[in-house]
Formats: C-alpha cells, sequence, structure tokens
C-alpha cells in the first residue's frame, strides 16, 4: 500500500521540507507545526542576509531549552557561533517531553539583542510561556560571549494578544518579520524600547489574520519555481 498523499513531500527549500499535510494546517485555524515556522524562518534569513543574524529553528531552540546534558550542550551550541551574532531569535515551545515530538500546545518568541545585552520574550497569550522562556534563556546566556555576563532577560508586556486558541505561530513568524525589518532598517536607533514600537504597531490582528494565506501563498510560489 502506497503512502498517504498526506505524507508527501511537496517542497524542499534549504534544509526545510514540507509534505502536503503541512498545507492542510495553514488552509484552516490550525497550530502552526515546526516545518512551517521552519521555512518560514528559512525564508527570513534569505529576505534579510546578515551574518549578524540567526533565526534558530524550532527543533534546534528545543534541545537546547531542554538538553540537560553538559557536555553535550556545550558541542551542540559552539556551532551556532553566538558569540558573533548581534540579533538572535529563538521561537519557543512549551513541550517539556524530549521523547514527543510536536506534542506542545503554544509558541512564543525570544530575542536576543547584543547592543543592549537582554533577552526578550514575547507572548502572545498572556505569559504562558513564561517559565518555557526563562528556561531556554537560563541555558543559552552564558553561551552568548558577554564580556558583561549580567545578560538581563525582559517580558515584553506590550506584545500584541491573540484572541484565540491556535494563532501563536502566526504571532511569532508576524513578529519575527517586523523585528528583522526593524534591525536591518537604515532609520534603526538604539532606542530604550528598542523594536517594541514597531511590533506595536505592525503586528495586530489584522496582520496577523492574513499571515496564514501569505504563507501559504508563499510555498506556493516556492513550490512553483523549484
Amino acid at each position: 500500500m502506497g503512502r498517504s498523499t498526506g505524507d508527501d513531500m511537496i517542497l524542499s527549500y534549504n534544509d526545510v521540507v514540507l509534505r502536503r499535510s503541512d498545507l492542510d494546517i495553514l488552509s484552516g485555524p490550525h497550530f502552526l507545526n515546526d516545518r512551517v515556522i521552519e521555512l518560514y524562518f528559512s525564508y527570513l534569513s534569505s529576505c534579510y542576509p546578515s551574518d549578524n543574524i540567526l533565526l534558530v529553528p524550532p527543533s534546534i531552540a528545543f534541545w537546547l531549552q531542554n538538553c540537560s546534558d553538559k557536555d553535550s550542550y556545550k558541542a551542540f551550541v559552539e556551532p551556532l557561533n553566538l558569540p558573533a551574532k548581534a540579533l538572535v531569535v529563538f521561537p519557543v515551545n512549551n513541550n517539556d517531553d524530549v521523547t514527543k515530538a510536536e506534542a506542545g500546545s503554544h509558541w512564543s518568541l525570544l530575542v536576543y539583542y547584543r547592543t543592549a545585552n537582554v533577552f526578550v520574550h514575547h507572548d502572545s497569550c498572556r505569559g504562558l510561556n513564561h517559565a518555557c522562556s526563562k528556561k531556554l534563556y537560563t541555558s543559552v546566556a552564558k553561551f552568548m560571549g558577554n564580556i558583561d555576563s549580567d545578560v538581563k532577560y525582559q517580558e515584553d508586556q506590550s506584545s500584541p494578544q491573540q484572541q484565540n486558541g491556535y494563532d501563536c505561530g502566526l504571532f511569532v513568524t508576524a513578529i519575527v518579520r517586523v523585528i528583522c525589518s526593524w534591525y536591518t532598517s537604515s532609520e534603526r536607533v538604539d532606542q530604550e524600547h528598542i523594536w517594541f514600537s514597531d511590533v506595536k504597531e505592525q503586528v495586530t490582528s489584522t496582520t496577523v489574520s492574513k499571515m496564514r494565506n501569505e504563507i501559504l501563498n508563499l510555498i506556493k510560489e516556492l513550490m512553483s519555481v523549484s
């Protein structure tokens, strides 16, 4: 018996492989999975190419969040070259069971900005991922290569909030896009609130509601040229 069409590969983009079932996620009110978020991160990395920016894939961020073996952790994190990055973005998932893939129920975003020496957590569901985000921050902060070891952590209380139980991944993709645009803008200044005002102004219920179709159309476009 052949495989179901839901398992068929439809796109290979950089190192990301999408299957037909991933399109179903984008066609309805569903929770985004790792692959869709990783694809969009990879696409943004192509749109905003910079040696100073690192958009960490969900699978790697999950491993960094949950690995308890210090030797393995060090060997795994060093190739990321975090001390050379000015902006590092980690998707955060509340799955705490390393034996189960894609078992979480909420996405948020942890962003490190070297100029301010701060990790900022954006959570679209009233701090639901606070503990997971702090766990990742505690694990990875020591590897950022700061002369000043006091790396700060901050919850962005002004982060836009979702109105349902499934759009958290879309908020993540929308916020990442705004931050990348802010960082690469020639008008960027190192102000106290860094990108916060940009996120507040540009990530609205309207823009987030359009993200599903935008990502779906992006995938179809990439399929047509692959």
